[in-house]
């Protein structure tokens, strides 16, 4: 067996279950699940209809690089939403198997071994994703703290020079997971700068991308943001987009990454290999899906209503605030005496709602966790129950 399979950590999720073990919920009150990134909103009936038509294509093995149309929607829904060229639908866009596998594969296809461990640079905390698939290409994660002292932005000035020296992959998340932080544009120019320096590859994780509260300000991208420095070649860019989050699709396993063209010819050629090619009925439902609008913005208008009504009730006990994006609170139980893991612990086991511990999704580093002391809260579920949630999370603070 691969020796590093033995470096990986037990995912959060296990974790979780662990933890939650000995301990049984009250029996009447029905379980509230915030401790997942799943959306739970309605699949809209449109992508399931084109789903149900094109069912004959699972007579057909699938290609890596997917359909001309399949391509070219994804192609046109980048300019549409980030008001930029769109990219060339047949060298610069190439559709995965949901965003979760390709940021995995990325590493292997990009990780080369050289004269000393080669270094993949990731947020902390981060999306568990990132470091195994470092760990697994034979690579060492370094980890940048996003803490609120630094407004949980990756601090570029302060990796060491030795470690750009040895850096071959940087991963960024944004809007991020726990925090919901939007990279600005000087953040993105450093990185670009970083990258031309020392050639990393950066692969920009945006699943979460059309999560936002202001119709008339969508977060940046990292393909608007190169356009906007006059990188119009995405050199040594690749972005990471999904329908999961966006269109309520987590099952159908759909995504694309755009960028570098160069990047994505190797990639398609480790594609080949891997095997991971997007089946047909599937191609056609998210071709559907990336040309309609409308379903985005009604499902944001819920998460909208949700941070809302959540977003008080949770901040008059923990200490949080409305991220920038994304679905999820990041909220700070320092004040309560609790450890993360004690809090998540005890919330459930006497009020039946699940959160996940900060601590689980973060390592050690520079002397710190710093997860350590949050929760994370996915308010995936609908509006009532995200709202009967925050009520007990308050009914539980006051207790203690």
């Amino acid at each position: 067996m691969n020796p590093n399979l033995d470096n990986l950590h037990t995912y959060p999720f296990e974790k979780l279950r662990d933890l939650f073990a000995a301990d049984q919920p009250p029996a009447g009150l029905k379980e509230i699940k915030l401790h997942i990134g799943e959306p739970q909103h309605p699949t809209p009936q449109f992508i399931k209809d084109v789903l149900i038509a094109n069912l004959a294509g699972l007579a057909n093995y699938p290609t890596t690089n997917g359909s001309d149309d399949l391509r070219q929607s994804i192609a046109d829904w980048i300019a549409r939403r980030y008001a930029i060229p769109a990219p060339n639908s047949a060298t610069q866009v190439l559709p995965v198997a949901g965003s979760r596998e390709a940021l995995f594969a990325i590493a292997q296809a990009v990780i080369t071994p050289k004269h000393g461990q080669p270094v993949v640079i990731s947020p902390n905390p981060f999306y568990q994703i990132y470091e195994g698939a470092a760990l697994l290409a034979g690579a060492r994660p370094f980890f940048l703290n996003t803490t609120p002292d630094n407004d949980f932005l990756m601090d570029w000035a302060s990796v060491p020079e030795e470690i750009w020296q040895a850096c071959q992959l940087v991963y960024v998340c944004s809007p991020g997971n726990p925090t919901g932080k939007v990279m600005p544009l000087e953040n993105w120019q450093t990185l670009f700068e970083l990258s031309d320096r020392y050639n990393f590859v950066i692969a920009a994780d945006e699943c979460y991308s059309e999560i936002y509260f202001d119709e008339a300000n969508p977060p940046l991208g990292g393909l608007a943001a190169a356009r906007q420095l006059g990188r119009d070649d995405y050199r040594n860019l690749i972005m990471f987009s999904s329908l999961s989050k966006r269109s309520n699709v987590p099952g159908m396993r759909s995504g694309f990454v755009a960028g570098d063209a160069a990047i994505l010819k190797k990639f398609w050629l480790y594609r080949t290999y891997q095997g991971c090619a997007m089946s047909p009925p599937v191609q056609a439902a998210s071709a559907a899906a990336w040309r309609d609008e409308a379903h985005v913005r009604e499902n944001r208008r819920l998460y909208v209503e949700k941070f809302a009504q959540v977003t008080p009730i949770v901040a008059r006990h923990l200490q949080t605030e409305k991220p920038d994006a994304g679905f999820y609170l990041w909220a700070s139980v320092a004040a309560t005496g609790l450890s993360d893991t004690e809090f998540t612990r005890k919330l459930r086991h006497q009020y039946n709602v699940s959160v996940l511990p900060g601590s689980y999704l973060a390592r050690d580093a520079s002397g710190a966790n710093p997860g350590r002391d949050f929760i994370r809260i996915a308010l995936v579920a609908g509006v009532a129950e995200c709202l009967e949630a925050a009520q007990r999370i308050a009914s539980f603070c006051e207790s203690l």
